[in-house]
């Protein structure tokens, strides 16, 4: 989609998924190990929108 670190204008979104890649990066048992985020799409995307309407960005 291009946008790796979450959707634009969600500031906190991103930099929790910065942290989480972070975190994973440190811990991570075995080369590919892939760790599933709680972060879902399509709500993400619907707060974006809404902080930026509100001019929160």
């Amino acid at each position: 989609m291009g946008h790796h670190f979450g959707v634009p204008f969600h500031k906190e979104l991103q930099k929790n998924i910065i942290l989480e890649a972070l975190n994973h990066l440190e811990n991570a048992k075995e080369s590919g190990e892939i760790r599933k985020l709680p972060y879902k799409w399509a709500t993400a995307r619907k707060e974006g929108k809404a902080l930026e309407a509100e001019g929160r960005f």
